[in-house]
């Protein structure tokens, strides 16, 4: 079974940094992309960042130069290291694979205040 546990995010002031982490228990989790995505309530959830099992990575251009995905394949474990926050940037925050299939966890819940 897939279990997917995010942990990591609070509440940080507009230009604070957080560092999120996203415990994946996937078979072959080394060669299978990841990505991290936001929800706001009323709106459609987004894709934040990606990253593939070789390390490419690429990001929405709302985070891009903020933002930084990485992996351990070592630990099965993904992070987001978040930047220059936003109050644009408050939503709960998932990872899941990419493309995405219906395991989704629990997610962390990010506030930016202003």
């Amino acid at each position: 079974q897939v279990r997917l546990v995010e942990s990591g995010g609070g509440l940080v002031q507009a230009g604070g940094s957080l560092r999120l982490s996203c415990a994946a228990s996937i078979r072959v989790f080394s060669i299978t992309a990841m990505a991290w995505y936001r929800q706001v309530p009323g709106k459609q959830r987004e894709q934040v960042a990606a990253i593939t099992g070789g390390g490419i990575t690429n990001y929405a251009d709302s985070v891009k130069g903020r933002f930084t995905i990485s992996r351990d394949n070592a630990k099965n474990t993904v992070y987001l290291q978040m930047n220059g926050l936003k109050p644009e940037d408050t939503a709960v925050y998932f990872c899941n694979t990419r493309p995405y299939r219906d395991w989704w966890g629990q997610g962390t819940q990010v506030t930016v205040s202003s």
